[in-house]
């Protein structure tokens, strides 16, 4: 009897810990990380491919294109 009331004392303290691991919130501890900044994207006229307006190189007539050798072909 003695040890069904010592495992029981066990398996409650083990039941505790667990729920209250669980209602903590989980970024805690841990850095907050910076809010992720939206981009503008363009597409590419020759190979439709879409990418950061930052990362587009210009060519004629204000396009944007994804690499020089697009930006080559469309002036060809």
């Amino acid at each position: 009897m003695k040890f069904l009331l010592v495992l029981a004392v066990i398996l409650a303290v083990l039941w505790l810990l667990r729920s209250s691991r669980r209602a903590d919130p989980p970024d805690r501890g841990q850095a907050r990380q910076a809010p992720v900044q939206q981009q503008e994207m363009v597409e590419c006229p020759v190979c439709r491919v879409h990418l950061p307006r930052a990362d587009a190189l210009p060519g004629p007539n204000g396009q944007l294109y994804c690499c020089a050798e697009h930006r080559l072909r469309a002036e060809a």
